[in-house]
């Protein structure tokens, strides 16, 4: 008894100790994210959208600088006015409120120019991923019924591929002459500069982008953003992420993820800032690039820090002005090194899925650690939280006598959730264009009878400081080179090229690379597979980052009781030879070769590169 009580008193004090530690960076996080929170309802109270905010960016500072891409210099006015005849353009094709225009193109400041012309007139633009093709690129396309899409001279042969597929789809190009084809380029020569009246009025409910997602399974899903909530993330750029007047930030990550596509150009529309725009990510001239801008601030992805540690040291590490990165997926285990070699002050690490509403921040940093719940609120206050869940089942673990989830205990892998509650625009879950695909990421009855959560797909551990590090995604999604990749997607490729034949895709860890590599277990006990075909049909279908780079062939598959495929244990099996009897094959160039303990050495200590 007398330990029990002991025990007890310890947990009091321990608790008070914790509290009174963190409470400085508590009342801090507090504090900033009310200012984001409140300033947000603000603007949902006077009905303020994106376009009303850039319009008074205009008008404060029309020739201060918006946008640098190579050597141009695009200033507010240049942006407002291309996006005005973008909008004159759309509106006198018959554009109006509520339609949806899907845009293909490559990082530059036209990209927003267009999303943002369409924006004028309540046009729903929805950013089609650039490594798409074929039927993901026509699923991404029809999904969000798209009136129209615009792409740039890059992309063109994808659109020209499928063109078939979607014969309702009007085609505009944007910088390339083609005779059956308007171009944009052209039709702006004789299109004036002012304002456009859009044919409703806008509203801070309205959707302003589709961002795609794959979320957990299938087919890329359009992720609904509207002004309210990118709003919100204007205001959690100033506020939390520290971003405003006289910063230049460095965006070479794709503009339709939600890190390049948003905190890469929204900065520069409402709150100030200016931007950096590098067409895609280059090691070597990411630093460079930087000195050249003068800018002070940085985004980053976590494999692309792991790039930028690997390539050649230069002066470059050290002659740029950046004080500040902002991004997700810096590794704890790279952190402290990327920080001492390119003299970089703070790494402001967050992470949100672009759906979802479960959304941290790490702003005082702590190595490795993607975001912080204070100590000092009580847990019924906290907006996440981080429940027990069955991997091998994909659900959450529920109390057998009262039916609702547990929460995990500290340093206890978990799946971390947000609260969504309608009522509140900052905890509200909008979900996909797809209503079906948006249901399945509502998680209900989770700590008392008829609440709601979203449902991340991330395994998260919190320890008692409140940092939280994140550990791995669950489901039929893995992330590598830093894109997500639907098990699902690749296996639907995968089935025309292995009719009638068994088996399954998962990621695998190589090394100390972040993500997860693609491997296909297949079932086949009388060598009929061809490897060689199925390259061909990865290479003609998927992206690279989505084709599998390691083959197990089996004799059989374990399953679970409920007929689910013990995914789980075939990803810690991995693809070491001297563990795994099965034959095992890794692509090398255009084929799959068969694995030798040499090669598994030389992929593990990076001599291979994947």
């Amino acid at each position: 008894m007398l330990y029990l009580i002991l025990q007890h008193v310890y947990f009091i004090i321990r608790r008070v100790y914790i509290i009174l530690l963190t409470l400085p960076r508590d009342v801090n996080i507090i504090y900033s994210l009310s200012r984001a929170i409140l300033g947000t309802k603000r603007m949902a109270a006077t009905n303020t959208t994106l376009v009303s905010e850039f319009k008074k960016s205009v008008k404060r500072r029309p020739n201060a600088p918006c946008y640098y891409f190579q050597d141009e210099t695009w200033t507010i006015k240049q942006i407002d006015e291309y996006s005005n005849k973008i909008a004159r353009i759309l509106q006198d094709d018959g554009f109006k409120k509520g339609d949806v225009l899907a845009l293909m193109c490559e990082n530059r400041p036209e990209y927003v120019g267009v999303w943002l012309g369409a924006a004028k007139l309540g046009v729903i633009s929805a950013l089609i991923n650039t490594n798409l093709k074929k039927q993901p690129l026509v699923h991404s396309i029809s999904t969000v019924k798209s009136k129209a899409i615009i792409v740039s001279a890059l992309y063109y042969p994808e659109i020209e591929a499928i063109r078939e597929s979607i014969p309702d789809v009007k085609l505009f190009l944007l910088d390339e002459t083609k005779p059956d084809l308007p171009n944009l380029s052209d039709l702006m020569k004789t299109t004036p500069a002012s304002e456009v009246k859009p044919s409703e009025p806008l509203q801070t409910s309205d959707s302003l982008l589709y961002i795609y997602t794959s979320g957990t399974t299938g087919l890329p899903k359009a992720a609904i953003m509207p002004n309210f909530k990118v709003l919100l993330g204007g205001q959690v750029g100033k506020h939390l992420l520290s971003l405003g007047s006289g910063d230049v930030i460095y965006n070479c990550l794709p503009m339709y993820h939600s890190a390049g596509g948003l905190i890469g150009t929204i900065p520069a529309l409402i709150l100030g800032s200016s931007i950096a725009i590098r067409t895609k990510f280059s090691a070597s001239n990411y630093f460079r690039d930087c000195a050249k801008y003068k800018c002070n601030a940085g985004i980053y992805i976590g494999e692309m820090c792991r790039y930028l540690l690997a390539s050649k040291e230069s002066e470059a590490d050290y002659s740029h002005q950046v004080v500040k990165m902002i991004g997700v997926g810096m590794r704890g285990d790279i952190w402290a090194k990327f920080v001492k070699r390119f003299h970089v002050q703070t790494i402001i690490e967050f992470y949100g899925a672009t759906e979802g509403n479960a959304n941290l921040v790490n702003m005082d940093n702590t190595e490795g650690a993607v975001g912080i719940i204070p100590t000092l609120l009580p847990t019924f206050l906290h907006p996440v939280a981080i429940i027990q869940f069955d991997l091998v089942e994909n659900q959450p673990i529920r109390d057998p006598k009262t039916g609702l989830c547990i929460r995990c205990k500290y340093n206890q892998p978990g799946m971390i959730i947000g609260e969504i509650k309608q009522s509140d625009p900052s905890r509200h879950f909008y979900g996909y264009a797809d209503k079906k695909e948006s249901q399945k990421k509502i998680l209900e009855n989770v700590f008392k009878p008829g609440d709601k959560y979203f449902l991340s797909g991330d395994m998260m551990v919190m320890d008692e400081l409140g940092y939280l590090y994140f550990k791995d995604r669950t489901g039929d999604t893995y992330r590598w080179k830093g894109e997500n990749v639907s098990t699902m997607e690749v296996e639907a490729t995968i089935s025309k090229y292995l009719p009638y034949t068994e088996f399954t895709v998962y990621g695998v860890k190589v090394g100390d690379l972040d993500g997860r590599a693609g491997m296909i277990a297949i079932v086949d006990t009388s060598n009929q597979v061809d490897l060689k075909l199925l390259v061909q049909g990865l290479d003609a279908n998927l992206p690279a980052y989505a084709r599998p780079l390691f083959v197990r062939i089996m004799k059989a598959i374990e399953m679970t009781g409920t007929f689910k495929i013990k995914k789980i244990q075939l990803q810690n099996e991995g693809f070491d030879p001297s563990q795994i009897s099965d034959d095992l094959y890794v692509r090398q160039g255009s084929e799959f070769v068969r694995m030798t303990p040499n090669t598994y050495e030389k992929i593990m200590n990076g001599e291979i590169k994947m």
